[in-house]
């Protein structure tokens, strides 16, 4: 699909989309939510044949954010980038030449070990039962429950994958896709606008790389200026932590002053122009993106637009309570898509996850 003659801006920076993009977008992710209601997953999957799985993987997600507190959000965003490429099936586990995890849009991703520790111990109670596709989504639940996030119960019972290749990992959202691009990528993997904030509320936790937004500071789309869409503060917040002289690796919170709770603040620090990303900060910049962060921001407080976001998020019925429950449920729906399950000849049950049997 070409994008360029797509998309296009107002006045007023407001992105705004044709009527047969919107279409397409619409009917492909129907296609994909069918695909994706075809293939079941079970709550209580390993209830009988193995009852400790996931208690294993709560304790050892718990046992390693006492070490680092980071854990999480990486625990996340290795979800993430496993559903978003093949379905979700652990080919991000794979460690071997080419595979996955070594794209480029697969820089910094961690928690392996995590996943690796879990099975472990999983495998020395239940051997050959537990997928590694599900300690992975079992972990990213974990993470944020411990982070003062909602619980939800996982549906389990996916196949680990037969494939992984650096080949596939084109279609990953990136930081600087515009929203179009963005938009269309979720509605492919049967994901709505309105799920793309959401998941996207996970940038609540963790932290980047200041190589992932340094132009944003120093040379917007190759300007010489900064992006005029960053709050002034926030740039000079920024500039501290990532001089023009460095080599990119320093690290910042995604959201600011609450990197390590799961909370609301992400979306008020978007709505008031503070967002590190320039991804997340275009969410402002769509009527539809824009109209899910006001709602859901506000009521559980936030460094930025507080008061506004409240009020706004109340009237449309937000606030942290109602982000809790979409946001778990918008994690299911990411879960399941295309996952492999009983009877799928591309699916196994990995003995060790990072490599085929």
């Amino acid at each position: 699909m070409e994008v360029l003659a797509l998309s296009s801006r107002n006045v007023d920076g407001k992105e705004k989309t044709f009527t047969l993009v919107t279409r397409v977008m619409m009917m492909t992710m129907i296609i994909s939510a069918m695909q994706c209601h075809a293939q079941q997953t079970v709550v209580g999957y390993y209830d009988r044949s193995c009852p400790a799985a996931e208690s294993i993987v709560k304790q050892t997600v718990r046992n390693h954010m006492r070490f680092d507190v980071t854990i999480p959000a990486a625990l996340l965003r290795l979800h993430f980038h496993d559903c978003f490429v093949q379905g979700c099936d652990a080919s991000v586990l794979i460690d071997g030449p080419n595979a996955e995890r070594f794209a480029g849009a697969n820089q910094g991703l961690r928690g392996f070990d995590v996943i690796d520790e879990a099975k472990i111990r999983i495998e020395a109670s239940c051997p050959g039962i537990v997928s590694c596709a599900d300690i992975l989504a079992l972990a990213a639940q974990s993470a944020v429950e411990f982070s003062n996030g909602p619980q939800w119960r996982v549906p389990l019972g996916r196949l680990d994958g037969r494939r992984s290749s650096v080949s596939d990992v084109s279609n990953m959202p990136s930081p600087t896709d515009p929203m179009i691009v963005i938009k269309a990528k979720f509605a492919g993997k049967g994901l709505s606008v309105e799920d793309l904030v959401l998941l996207n509320g996970a940038h609540t936790i963790g932290q980047t790389e200041c190589k992932f937004f340094g132009d944003r500071l120093y040379n917007f789309r190759q300007t010489g200026q900064s992006d005029p869409s960053m709050n002034p503060q926030a740039q000079s917040e920024l500039r501290r932590f990532c001089p023009p002289t460095g080599n990119g690796s320093g690290k910042v919170a995604l959201d600011r002053g609450s990197q390590t709770n799961f909370d609301t603040s992400f979306y008020n620090n978007v709505n008031g122009g503070f967002a590190v990303l320039e991804s997340d900060q275009n969410l402002m910049f769509d009527d539809e993106t824009a109209f899910y962060v006001q709602r859901y921001g506000g009521r559980n407080g936030g460094l930025v637009g507080g008061v506004l976001g409240g009020v706004v998020g109340g009237i449309l019925g937000g606030g942290s309570s109602s982000f809790f429950d979409s946001f778990a449920d918008a994690m299911v729906k990411m879960s399941n898509i295309d996952v492999k399950v009983n009877g799928d000849p591309n699916g196994e049950i990995r003995r060790v996850c990072s490599r085929f049997n």
